[in-house]
């Protein structure tokens, strides 16, 4: 396989991964803004700063994953993407959520292949 094959499969996998993300929560975006603000009860965080990000989150899931899959402005998504999951290990560290913190660094590492391997992204709309 070749590594821009390789490559599109990573970044489509993504972008279903985090377009998925999105579109469930977006569905129920108070239950889910709701329900995040439930878990950061415990954290230093102001809950309407919770509140907020929790009404965010699904959009920019929904965004960077789209923007993944068709292969569009992909370093932009990249980076959102990895910036994303750094404000996620942020928040999932001031309730002590190693867990999801495991999950979150496994996401960190394939954002590094995709940003460091930006030039195998070949079967994409930035290429045409």
């Amino acid at each position: 396989m070749s590594k821009n094959t390789a490559y599109f499969f990573l970044r489509v996998s993504m972008g279903i991964n985090l377009l998925g993300h999105g579109m469930v929560r977006i569905a129920k975006l108070q239950d889910f803004a709701s329900g995040m603000m439930k878990s950061f009860e415990k954290s230093w965080l102001p809950q309407p700063f919770t509140h907020t990000f929790g009404m965010i989150l699904p959009f920019l899931e929904f965004t960077i994953g789209l923007l993944l899959v068709i292969g569009f402005k992909t370093r932009i998504a990249n980076m959102a993407g990895a910036s994303l999951i750094l404000m996620l290990l942020f928040g999932s560290s001031t309730i002590e959520n190693w867990e999801a913190m495991g999950i979150q660094m496994i996401y960190a590492g394939l954002f590094y292949i995709l940003i460091s391997r930006i030039e195998d992204n070949y079967f994409a709309l930035d290429r045409k």
